[in-house]
């Protein structure tokens, strides 16, 4: 069928028609008002939501107030005290760096003799025991020596050489006088009078080099005597035993003074040095010595690569014994810092360092910022201020309730 321009047009204009009323129908049905069952439903909802807001609010409201109320531990004064909780002020401390080192003490060998007869001979009795404080000059045995007898016999003899030779000096020089004898007489028996005395100190000195004297009563009788006053450490004597002229038969110390002897490594030769000051602990027992390092090798071990040092200590009571293991805390220089507390008053919480704070009521974990420390000090920067109080003796107790309280909570 041919169509006409005119109805080609036509069919235009309807088919825009119908598009432009389609489109209108869509965006009415997007703009339009809700019916009022759509607006009281949206209105229910957004009272839902206020009332939900608010009750996350007021939940986390208690949760806060709850945690504040488990962090405050509440004591009464008779459990502080029962506890042994000790409080004390923060404020202005003084630092001193410590290096630790590990040693073990030993006999001060300027005051420990090795005793030897320095004669050959057989021991006729021992008087001195193990472990027996001795006398300076005390006798420790009795040794007979027929060595010394030989040398006393000497001395004997060239003591009755000289007295001849004084009588015969005395004599000669008389007859001299007299004009009865010749000058050259009286030169001879001078001489020879001389060397009788040279004879005599030379036996003498044999004998003191011995540590013996002269003749008294048996020859062959040595006593071996302390060089000073002491104990007796050990013993290598009994009686009737041979003994050699360089057997150490006793050794001798004065446990008065000990040394605590320490190997320092290369890195820490620069912080210890002689004269400065120590501080000696054992874990043996709850007592420590104040001293000061007086030597510091000047070479290294070749198997160890480190360095000797020791302190000479003073020992009244014997408490330091030797073979004792000690530690060596070597002082360093001073520091003063603002805020400091004891190194007891801090405790561990989780991720925190804590410190339990003195408040109305009770005590309150504080997280605390910490900087240097001595091991007895420690630097506060962050958390508390000078005047805080806090708990310093056994603040584990408050750690303890502490966790106690976050159990509590959790159940």
């Amino acid at each position: 069928m041919n169509i006409t321009k005119k109805q080609q047009t036509w069919m235009a204009a309807v088919v825009a028609a119908g598009l432009l009323g389609s489109g209108a129908v869509l965006w009415t049905g997007r703009t339009a008002a809700p019916t009022p069952g759509e607006h009281a439903h949206r209105e229910g909802d957004s009272h839902a939501d206020k009332e939900a807001d608010k009750s996350a609010d007021k939940t986390a409201d208690s949760a806060a107030a709850h945690t504040d109320e488990a962090a405050l531990i509440r004591l009464t004064a008779a459990q502080q005290q029962a506890a042994g909780l000790t409080v004390q002020a923060a404020g202005p401390g003084t630092l001193r760096a410590v290096s630790d080192f590990s040693g073990e003490i030993r006999f001060n060998e300027d005051r420990t003799a090795h005793v030897v007869p320095r004669l050959a001979g057989v021991a006729d009795s021992v008087s001195a025991q193990l472990g027996q404080q001795v006398r300076s000059g005390q006798v420790l045995a009795v040794i007979a020596s027929p060595a010394l007898s030989e040398l006393r016999s000497e001395l004997l003899t060239a003591q009755r050489r000289q007295e001849a030779a004084l009588a015969t000096h005395a004599r000669e020089k008389q007859l001299w006088q007299d004009r009865i004898s010749a000058e050259q007489d009286y030169l001879q028996a001078q001489t020879a009078l001389r060397e009788a005395g040279i004879a005599v100190d030379n036996a003498r000195q044999k004998l003191a080099a011995l540590g013996a004297t002269g003749a008294a009563g048996s020859l062959n009788r040595f006593e071996l005597r302390a060089p000073f006053a002491g104990t007796v450490v050990e013993k290598h004597l009994s009686r009737g035993e041979s003994v050699r002229e360089d057997a150490s038969v006793f050794t001798l110390s004065d446990l008065g003074t000990v040394w605590a002897e320490f190997a320092v490594a290369p890195q820490d030769l620069a912080v210890v040095r002689v004269g400065q000051q120590v501080v000696v602990t054992s874990s043996a027992f709850e007592e420590q010595v104040a001293g000061t390092v007086s030597y510091v090798g000047a070479l290294l071990g070749e198997q160890t690569r480190t360095a000797r040092a020791r302190v000479t200590l003073a020992n009244p009571r014997g408490a330091w014994r030797p073979g004792l293991f000690v530690t060596v805390r070597v002082l360093g220089a001073e520091q003063s810092v603002p805020v400091a507390v004891a190194a007891d008053a801090l405790q561990t919480l989780g991720q925190q360092t804590v410190a339990f704070k003195v408040v109305p009521g009770g005590f309150q974990a504080v997280p605390v910022r910490t900087g240097r420390s001595d091991g007895r000090t420690v630097e506060v920067l962050e958390g508390l201020v000078a005047g805080d109080r806090i708990a310093v003796a056994n603040a584990f107790v408050l750690k303890s309730e502490l966790g106690k309280a976050g159990a509590a909570h959790e159940h």
